[in-house]
């Protein structure tokens, strides 16, 4: 875990940041009165036959020194107003205790070994632990906290060799998912000298003699257009020793640059399966026979449907929602590509299955009813065989196993039941056994009541959503309450073991969860309900979730706030513009805000699929009709707003947030306010979210808390 001496070292670390945070200097200036003005230069466009004016494009160049300018002054603008809010010590020492509450991820099997993550205390990464057996000790392998003082190096992702003797990794700065692959090896922990650049979220698949590996890789700059180095993701080979920029191209040259590949092996180390995924609702499958040097066939139809394979003893299980919005399994032999010889052995039902693996013989499947998980086995030929009981309503996170061992590793957690992993015994199939928790020793959790209630659409649909609070609360019409959603990318939202939320609870806050249309939680029906020109329904979704929770009187728009990220960052802008009346604050979070522009920036292409292009004359019309940036009216009294992003997003770009706070100051009734404020927070050496080191979180949620507390009277 990086030592005792570590420990202390990052304890006087964040006090330091602390103490400079809250220190007297008589020598600064006054305060701002008022956010920086930012000079609006109107661009004219002309969107088929639609003018549209756009008078802060220049602050999309986050390099140009006037919007350099522009930032540093909006950040002192909303450091002046966040910064002396009453509590704001309080809070910070309380968000310090909940997010030293550590984290552990499910093991990896490997042969002899387990791999697998765990952070604990003021560690502002997860360290990778390897065990030697089952019931062995844990031996630290790649600890990230010693790559940067500041902790802004993050372990992206890991892979380890079919019996373990080495493991693959990737690590990137900054929050930028930029990774570099590693390999280790395992016995020793000496690395190799093998590296591998440009391996963002890379997909990993070993040989079985671990002489060397598949996996995928982007292009270097100047391989490709300029811009079209987030996209071209390629399957390549690498033996152990050779020169990586000779490795050979295995697959996708000619094919959509926005094809999104992954690799996976059989058992015996001779069928290379490649899922290539084109959006979030169509992928195919390619099966290479490496024995007798065949090319990558398709094994699926070419339809729009999503299919995820493996293959196990020369045959290939597909589970897939082809005809089947809740999805099911089909099994085929391997070298047979005729679509009407799949068999199906586990049918639909009226759960959604959200995956299974084929692991000690036997089938391990993951379903979802009602936004909550469910877990069964099956035999190989698809006859059930147990539900496994799970501790409460609740999400199984992840899960792992091996073709080869007879054991099933899952973890779960509740909104008031932390991370937990459990080992399952696929022969014995007795209980499941407790492998390792996260202890939360200052969390209560039996204080706390969830609840699942029903809300009716403006369509009519009806919408679940999970309400926790502490037990007592009476329903005054008054209770500060935050409402959070994400509603796409075919993406569930179900219970989760969120540490910052018991700040809020602890102070007689409710947290409310929607589970808006556009997620996977009742299969891809309710996904496709919610993307492309049916987006407005998640909208709608969500205006409904809050009057549901102002009819029932939990609480009323004085006291409501809202909160979402990415996909749920527009959704935040999308209430902001089309119910500003609705609430008293927002906490919009590297949001898409510019809805005619977004895919021109970083991987933003990937999600035309979802949301469609302004380019195309029919997607512009509906694009159009929602674009958060395009609804701000001059004039109008809004909530309250705190938008937030990372310098380094690679994913949404941080212009997004940048012209609406500007569009919003210079012209919304409030824009001005300092009672009721827009604000910008912009984290350097941060990302869309993943790697933030803890310190890093500590500090944007003590921003974000405060401002809520401060906004809906909530005294810390």
């Amino acid at each position: 875990m990086g030592g005792g001496g570590r420990l202390i070292w990052i304890f006087a670390f964040l006090f330091l940041m602390v103490a400079a945070t809250f220190a007297v200097d008589d020598a600064k200036p006054a305060p701002p009165s008022g956010p920086p003005r930012a000079e609006p230069r109107p661009l004219k466009e002309d969107f088929h036959g639609t003018k549209i004016v756009d008078s802060y494009r220049w602050l999309e160049d986050g390099n140009s020194p006037d919007t350099q300018k522009w930032v540093a002054d909006e950040m002192s603008y909303t450091r002046a107003l966040l910064d002396p809010l009453p509590g704001r010590d309080a809070i910070h020492k309380r968000l310090t205790e909940l997010l030293s509450i550590g984290s552990i991820g499910v093991p990896h099997i490997a042969g002899k070994y387990y791999f697998y993550t765990r952070r604990e205390g003021m560690q502002n990464q997860p360290v990778l632990y390897v065990r030697e057996g089952v019931d062995g000790k844990d031996r630290v392998l790649v600890d990230a906290n010693q790559l940067a003082a500041d902790g802004t190096i993050a372990l992206d992702w890991f892979e380890p060799s079919e019996h373990g003797k080495y493991l693959a990794y990737g690590t990137s700065p900054s929050g930028s998912e930029m990774s570099t692959l590693h390999i280790i090896e395992t016995k020793t922990g000496n690395p190799l000298p093998d590296t591998i650049e440009r391996t963002r979220a890379a997909s990993i698949a070993w040989l079985p003699d671990n002489s060397g590996f598949y996996y995928t890789r982007y292009p270097k700059p100047g391989d490709v257009q300029p811009g079209q180095e987030m996209y071209n993701r390629h399957v390549f080979f690498h033996e152990l020793g050779d020169d990586p920029e000779k490795d050979q191209l295995v697959f996708g040259e000619g094919r959509d640059p926005e094809d999104w590949p992954s690799v996976s092996l059989d058992n015996d180390g001779q069928l290379l399966l490649i899922t290539v995924s084109q959006g979030w609702i169509k992928s195919e499958l390619f099966l290479m026979d490496l024995k007798k040097g065949t090319p990558p066939t398709r094994i699926t139809t070419g339809k729009n449907f999503l299919y995820s394979g493996s293959v196990y003893n020369g045959r290939l299980y597909i589970v897939t929602n082809e005809d089947a919005p809740r999805y099911r399994m089909f099994v085929t032999e391997a070298g047979n590509y005729e679509r009407d010889d799949w068999k199906e052995i586990i049918p639909q039902t009226g759960s959604v299955l959200q995956g299974a693996g084929v692991w000690g013989g036997k089938i391990f499947a993951q379903y979802e009813q009602n936004a909550s998980s469910q877990l069964t086995v099956f035999d190989i030929a698809g006859t059930k065989l147990k539900d496994l009981p799970l501790p409460a309503i609740g999400t199984v996170f992840a899960s792992s196993g091996k073709w080869n061992h007879d054991e099933v590793f899952y973890g779960f957690q509740s909104f008031t039941f932390a991370p937990t992993i459990y080992r399952y015994d696929l022969e014995r199939g007795a209980a499941a056994a407790l492998w390792a928790k996260v202890d939360a020793p200052s969390i209560d959790s039996s204080a706390y009541e969830v609840k699942q209630e029903w809300y009716h659409s403006k369509d009519g649909t009806r919408v679940p959503m999970f309400v926790v609070h502490k037990k007592g609360l009476k329903n005054d019409g008054q209770n500060p309450t935050l409402l959070t959603a994400y509603g796409g990318f075919n993406v569930s939202v179900t219970p989760a073991f969120s540490r910052t939320a018991y700040l809020w609870m602890e102070h007689g806050g409710i947290y409310a969860v929607a589970n808006l249309r556009g997620g996977a939680e009742f299969g891809e029906d309710w996904h496709r309900a919610g993307m492309l020109d049916k987006k407005q329904n998640v909208f709608d979704d969500m205006i409904a979730a809050a009057e549901h929770l102002i009819a029932e009187k939990y609480t009323d728009k004085n006291h409501l706030a809202i909160q979402g990220g990415s996909n749920g960052g527009l959704l935040m802008g999308a209430m902001i513009t089309q119910r500003p009346d609705l609430f008293r604050a927002v906490v919009c979070q590297v949001p898409l805000l510019d809805m005619l522009r977004y895919q021109n920036f970083q991987i933003a292409k990937l999600w035309i699929p979802e949301y469609g292009s302004a380019d195309n004359p029919e997607q512009f019309k509906w694009l159009y009709a929602y674009s958060p940036y395009h609804h701000v009216k001059a004039g109008t009294e809004y909530p309250a707003v705190l938008f937030t992003t990372g310098d380094f997003d690679t994913r949404v770009d941080p212009m997004h947030a940048k012209k609406m706070a500007a569009l919003m100051q210079s012209s919304a009734a409030n824009g001005k306010s300092k009672e009721r404020p827009i604000l910008l927070r912009i984290e350097s050496k941060a990302g869309h979210g993943a790697g933030k080191p803890v310190t890093k979180q500590i500090e944007e949620f003590t921003d974000v808390y405060a401002f809520l507390f401060w906004q809906l009277g909530v005294r810390p």
